[in-house]
């Protein structure tokens, strides 16, 4: 049996849907897997918290700082002593669970991890073959390690950044970003409205912003869709935060457009929406495309979203609202013109990789040559 080690933090939901995602396909192919948080596990979980908190608390009061410090951080290579060592977190507890596991193969699914277990290597450590995948939409500098075997990424615009960067080509795979089950067999958009209480006649406009909606523009999306003229039924997830959920109920109240807290079945959500107005996670991206819902991107943040967000633009599968005038009039734009939303579709289904997970795992365990 094919021991599989996967390695995440909990940095936003993303990466830990990819984890929890790929073990799922591994385990499927009867491979024994272990998930791993680097931060909480391995660094220490007083770290993890504070880091967390440091990082959430930057995204909602100073999100600029974060942009400037991921602007930075992909000018420097993820071994630079300018780094002051943050990439080699956990180096000495990730070498003892090698040791103490035995794994076959090693997944990464952050930039963290994947250099860390690059950082074994260079020292001179025996480490199993390392696939690292990465759940954006982009290539940053701190993803990219000199004694990474593998890069699984979501599109080949990220494969031709990383060949720019001097990573071999046959180190690169576009599997695209491992996605939950569900979105590989969602139902029709009609039975997903009906599961939903929902009209089959009037336009659906999901809004949502992560597991963390806070860090979006919630209540500004609440407003332009109260004040939109024409007949419309809204969705508005609110995830993990009660006070956005009592914010965005009050500014919804008496309308079609329900509120609604965190939510398992996104998929399903996605499914019965015409439109889903979110901010760019790589996860939701990949999300949206898997399911051929249209996107308007509004309320990203500085750093990894603003640039899933440009690439979203350059791919054709998103509207893009950067300041709240721009809201209401590209809501209006999308909601009259259905071609416009097919067009979206359209480009999505081109580029759509819901089988992601699959591709990955069976690249991971078709292959232990390395390739370096």
């Amino acid at each position: 049996m094919t021991r599989v080690l996967i390695l995440t933090a909990s940095y936003g939901s993303g990466h830990n849907v990819a984890a929890r995602s790929l073990a799922a396909g591994f385990e499927c192919e009867r491979a024994a897997v272990t998930v791993v948080d680097h931060f909480r596990e391995l660094v220490h979980p007083l770290f993890d918290r504070w880091s967390r908190a440091l990082y959430h608390t930057l995204l909602r009061r100073a999100p600029f700082l974060w942009g400037l410090g991921y602007s930075l951080g992909d000018w420097m290579a993820s071994d630079s002593s300018l780094t002051l060592g943050a990439t080699r977190l956990g180096t000495r507890r990730l070498a003892a669970l090698l040791e103490r596991l035995t794994p076959d193969v090693v997944v990464t699914v952050h930039a963290t991890p994947a250099a860390a277990m690059s950082a074994l290597a260079r020292l001179g450590d025996r480490v199993p073959p390392h696939t690292t995948v990465i759940t954006d939409f982009v290539a940053h500098s701190q993803w990219i390690a000199r004694h990474v075997d593998r890069y699984c990424v979501a599109d080949t615009e990220v494969r031709h950044e990383l060949i720019a960067r001097g990573i071999p080509v046959e180190r690169i795979l576009v599997t695209g970003v491992p996605v939950r089950a569900e979105f590989a067999a969602l139902g029709a958009p009609a039975a997903a409205r009906q599961a939903l209480g929902l009209s089959a006649r009037t336009p659906v406009v999901l809004a949502m912003a992560g597991s963390q909606g806070a860090l979006g523009r919630l209540p500004d999306v609440a407003r332009a869709l109260r004040a939109m003229r024409r007949p419309l039924q809204g969705l508005i997830v609110a995830g993990h935060d009660p006070r956005l959920h009592a914010t965005l109920s009050r500014l919804t109240d008496g309308t079609t457009i329900r509120t609604l807290g965190y939510v398992d079945d996104v998929g399903g959500l996605m499914a019965a929406a015409d439109l889903l107005v979110t901010k760019a996670g790589g996860m939701t991206l990949a999300e949206a495309m898997a399911a051929e819902t249209p996107l308007l991107l509004y309320g990203s943040l500085p750093g990894q979203e603003r640039r899933n967000e440009r690439f979203a633009a350059r791919a054709g599968i998103a509207l893009v609202a950067r300041r709240r005038p721009e809201l209401t009039p590209l809501l209006e734009w999308a909601l009259s013109e259905p071609d416009l939303l097919e067009r979206l579709r359209a480009q999505m289904r081109r580029l759509r990789r819901p089988d992601a997970t699959d591709r990955i795992v069976s690249a991971v365990l078709g292959s232990g040559v390395r390739t370096r």
